[in-house]
Parts: C-alpha cells; structure tokens; sequence
C-alpha cells in the first residue's frame, strides 16, 4: 500500500533521496513510476540508480562492501534493471526531484553514447539530472564489454574529457588512445548550463584527487567518521590547488541499512544522518533494497524514514 504524503520538505535541514526500485526483489520496472511519484510525495528531492552489468559464478574481485568467498557480492546484484530506462521512467513521472546515479561505471561506456543518453535525460527531466561515474569494482564487467581493466583511472578521465567536450563543443572533436571523435555537428545540447553535475564515487586519495580537479562533488558510501573527513579534505586540498571554488563541491553520502536490520524500523538511518548533519554533509541517498521484501515495503519504510528522522 503506498503511504499517505506526509510532507514535502528536507528531513532537518538534510537533503534526502532514496535509490528507485532497481535491483534484488525490488526489481520491477513497471512499479518505478509509482515508486518515483510517491517518493517525490513523501519529500525525497532526490531519486537514484546504481549500475551492475553482470554477476559471474566466480568473480576475480570481492564486492568491496563485504564480500567473502562464499558469497563473493550480495545475492541482489544477480537482479539489476538498466539504469537509463529506470531513470527515464522517474524523470517522466515526476516534477522537482533530481535524478542521479550512484554511480555508473565509467569506463565502460561509448562517450559518444553515454553523452546522447545522458543529455536526452537532462532535457526529459527539464535539468534535473546529476551525472554520477565511478571505476566499479568487478573486472568481469570490463571484459564483458570489451574494455580493459588495467588503466581504468586514466580511461574514465578520458571519458569525462570526451563528455566535456560533447556537451560544451560546438563543432565537437575529440582526439585521444581510446576514441577519435571527428569535428561534429551536436545539436542536442543539455538543459543545464553548461552540462549537468558531474559527481564522481571513489574511496582512495587519487579518486578524491581527481573529484578535487574537475568533479563537482563526491558520491560518498557510508564509513567512520575520521576516513570521511580525511578523504574529503583531499578533494577540497586538490580544488584549492588547481584554483577551484573548493566551497562548491558537494557531498552525496550513500546509506544501505544493513541486511538482518529491524526492517520495521531502519533504526540504524537516523544516527547516520545525525553524523552527516555534524559533519556538514547536506544530501543524503538511502538505498532499502536490501531490507525491502517488495516495493511497497520500499514505500511503507521510506515514509517511516521521512516520519522518524
């Protein structure tokens, strides 16, 4: 049953999204309009997606948020629906929440391709969309698609070069190792000037580094207090250095309630957002797929949140 709106304003001064059913048992893409419509109700000003491409049988990597050996990524990985439909679907349904990615990964996708379906979302949500991009974890997924797995940093910089100039050339050229673009004529431009927000995932210095340089924020996964901050003052050390407004950056900080959690409460989500409010971290995505049964549990949990915190 979907809640009853209660409120259309931040939880306390946080800004609060919440991750689209996308994944695990709430992979259902033709409940993510219901979802999206009331999540926006209930006063979320953000909705999100993630981005998994495949789940082998015997992965090379670990899942970097607990995985072991016998079970190498949590089990609602094996069910993902694509980001971009997801997306496209809240943007159609909904009026004021932003639309964001948690993160896709990167280097695994055609500049040229990822440019056009991230510009055709920012005009459909009429400049709603916050364009997140990170390395991922899995090598399986860059052989998968073709894409090497070494030299994955440099890669997703010459991805964000290539974006760069996609969305701001005009004609647009691109020369570089992995794509020459010929001098173009691009005529769909982004709703946002010059281009949507760029927010970069990452969870060592040169992935802060790099937000430091040419981000407009860091999507932060969450962890103790003293590796946020230590992390953080290095993007903000980098923006000062490369003569960047270091003030501007944002801040996107991930919550997943943990699986086994009271799921009739999510009790542990409000001390985290305590600890985000201290530490002046202003956006907040929670992600209840991995304690929802089903999205109207999703909703039922999500309009708890919104009550309790």
């Amino acid at each position: 049953m979907t809640p009853t709106p209660e409120s259309r304003s931040p939880v306390r001064g946080t800004r609060l999204g919440l991750a689209l059913p996308q994944y695990g048992p709430l992979a259902d893409p033709a409940a993510v309009a219901r979802f999206a419509t009331a999540a926006e109700d209930l006063g979320y000003e953000s909705l999100w997606v993630g981005d998994r491409v495949l789940t082998p049988l015997a992965p090379s990597d670990l899942y970097p948020g607990g995985g072991t050996p016998e079970h190498p990524y949590p089990k609602e990985f094996e069910t993902f629906a694509d980001p971009f439909t997801t997306l496209a679907t809240a943007a159609a349904v909904t009026r004021t929440a932003r639309l964001g990615m948690s993160a896709l990964t990167g280097p695994v996708y055609s500049p040229v391709l990822l440019a056009r379906a991230l510009t055709s979302l920012d005009l459909a949500s009429g400049g709603r969309l916050d364009v997140g991009l990170g390395l991922g974890w899995l090598r399986e997924e860059y052989v998968a698609t073709g894409v090497p797995w070494a030299g994955r940093g440099k890669r997703l910089d010459a991805v964000l070069d290539a974006l760069e100039e996609i969305w701001t050339g005009d004609p647009v050229a691109h020369e570089g190792p992995q794509w020459r673009i010929a001098p173009s004529t691009v005529g769909l431009r982004p709703a946002q000037t010059p281009r949507p927000p760029v927010l970069l995932g990452g969870f060592s210095p040169p992935a802060l580094a790099r937000i430091g340089r040419r981000a407009d924020g860091w999507l932060a996964g969450w962890m103790p207090k003293e590796y946020l901050t230590g992390l953080w003052s290095v993007a903000l050390e980098t923006a000062e250095r490369a003569g960047r407004d270091s003030g501007a950056l944002r801040r996107v900080l991930r919550i997943n309630p943990r699986a086994g959690t009271a799921v009739e409460t999510v009790h542990d989500v409000p001390p985290c957002l305590d600890v985000a409010r201290e530490l002046g971290i202003s956006e907040v995505l929670v992600d209840l797929h991995y304690v929802a049964k089903d999205v109207d549990h999703a909703l039922e949990l999500a309009g708890r949140l919104v009550t309790e915190s």
